[in-house]
């Protein structure tokens, strides 16, 4: 099928947005980046997600850039155009955002990564609080929960803030790891304290502004809600969400929070990986230090960098990614993964949590989220880098637990019949899932232990404790 991003001739979007060229002409096949196509139209198939924008880059160029399905499920929907539909990345907040902020503060000698927490938020104190340090809350090691309904308790941005203050600490800072929402928080306020003016404020004239990352920011104007994807229908705030942060707890704190609110394009979002990629500089314009990036985001402890996830097989890295890929997943269905080894970005931006129709939607962004990382690694075609067998199926493909039918136990019908009932309702029924072939089988190495204990499912990148919108 031809694809205008394959012509060989570059194209250059509107504005300062990276061009485009063929696959061929910077080292990758085109045909195994057709897998993307097949495997996100999979997880809008199984009702996953309305719709989906989708970016890959290499080598300072965008190869594959596409819109899947609508904004939302409602046949008059608008479709997804990757330069224009807006996305709430929730988590992605935490990287693009608070940690890009923190790279920059600590670029210029304003931010020190030992310095203990209290030091900058004299608030943040008692008990074991006087030991947390700024490098520990960056590494989901400051002892604090995954977070706390500050959204039932709090009436105002003040209010909510004074709670995160307040929270007890669960453990020994530096002795466990809990990714935490509200460590995201305190480091999206001592950014304020340090620059003394609000986190969207900084990121907009530091980072958003000077990159030309025209849609991307804290509480969308009005003039683009309609380019925004709608999140939850029937949330707590009572109304249906489109163009405020999905996250209750980023909502009750103003909408701008270290962990999340922070709303953009895929396009947006692939000149921020294309600065990173090119140490800190994109277009002559400086953000930050090729020296820091590359400090942040090496592996720190476990599956941790500082603020970044590495790749270990899981939220989105794929098997393929090269041991020093960086990256991030957001709970409304959002990810960001970058490869420096490759020189290559995967960008999935979609609106997962807007009323989907699959029984497990988290299990299929999960899916689709590593196939796409796997697609496009398995697309790059250098000799040094290149995978010669593609498997003999995805993720998407086979879609194991994404609809599980589930059976109602019959009723029972005499003497003896409750246990065999009881035993048939116990195990829904399901087709088995198609073999793979020899090449499928040894694709996939066994994980990666961490060094730190890995949280629990209900801290996982998709799903975690506390807030009842979370974000990953």
């Amino acid at each position: 099928m031809l694809r205008y991003l394959l012509a060989a001739a570059v194209v250059t979007f509107s504005g300062d947005g990276l061009p485009v060229r063929s696959p061929k002409s910077v080292g990758m096949s085109a045909e195994r980046l057709e897998v993307i196509d097949r495997v996100v139209r999979r997880g809008i198939t199984a009702g996953g997600y309305p719709g989906a924008s989708v970016v890959v880059g290499r080598k300072g160029s965008i190869v594959w850039q596409k819109g899947f399905g609508s904004l939302s499920w409602g046949k008059e929907s608008a479709p997804v155009i990757p330069d224009r539909t807006i996305y709430d990345l929730a988590s992605l907040t935490k990287v693009v955002g608070t940690t890009t902020a923190c790279m920059i503060l600590f670029d210029e000698g304003k931010l020190l990564l030992d310095e203990k927490v209290s030091h900058y938020l004299p608030r943040f104190t008692g008990g074991n609080k006087d030991d947390v340090s700024v490098r520990q809350l960056l590494m989901h090691r400051g002892g604090l929960p995954a977070g706390r309904d500050l959204w039932r308790h709090a009436h105002t941005p003040d209010e909510a803030r004074t709670l995160i203050y307040d929270t007890p600490l669960e453990y020994k800072p530096g002795t466990g790891f809990v990714y935490s929402d509200l460590g995201a928080d305190l480091l999206g306020m001592i950014v304020e304290s340090i620059a003394g003016e609000g986190l969207d404020t900084f990121l907009k004239a530091r980072v958003f502004d000077p990159l030309g990352m025209n849609d991307t920011g804290f509480r969308p104007a009005d003039s683009v809600i309609a380019r925004v994807a709608p999140t939850e229908v029937s949330p707590p705030r009572g109304y249906p969400i489109k163009g405020e942060v999905h996250d209750e707890n980023a909502f009750v704190l103003g909408g701008v929070a270290g962990h999340a609110g922070l709303f953009g394009t895929a396009s947006d979002l692939a000149v921020f990986a294309q600065m990173l990629l090119d140490g800190g500089t994109y277009n002559g314009v400086h953000i930050v230090a090729d020296s820091t990036i590359k400090q942040f985001t090496a592996r720190a402890a476990g599956s941790r960098a500082l603020g970044w996830e590495v790749g270990e097989g899981q939220h989105g890295s794929g098997t393929y990614l090269r041991d020093g890929a960086f990256g991030h997943t957001g709970f409304t269905g959002t990810s960001l993964w970058i490869d420096p080894d490759r020189e290559m970005f995967v960008i999935l931006l979609t609106n997962r949590v807007h009323a989907a129709k699959a029984k497990r939607p988290a299990k299929v962004i999960a899916d689709v989220r590593q196939d796409l990382s796997d697609a496009a690694a398995l697309s790059v075609t250098d000799e040094n880098l290149a995978v010669a067998a593609m498997p003999a199926s995805f993720r998407a493909d086979l879609a194991v637990d994404w609809n599980k039918p589930t059976r109602k136990a019959r009723k029972p019908r005499g003497k003896g019949s409750r246990t065999s009932s009881a035993k048939s309702s116990a195990k829904p029924s399901a087709k088995p899932a198609p073999k793979a072939s020899a090449s499928s089988a040894k694709k996939k190495p066994a994980p990666k232990k961490s060094a730190s204990k890995k949280p629990s499912s209900k801290h996982s990148a998709d799903k975690k404790a506390a807030p009842k919108k979370p974000n990953a």
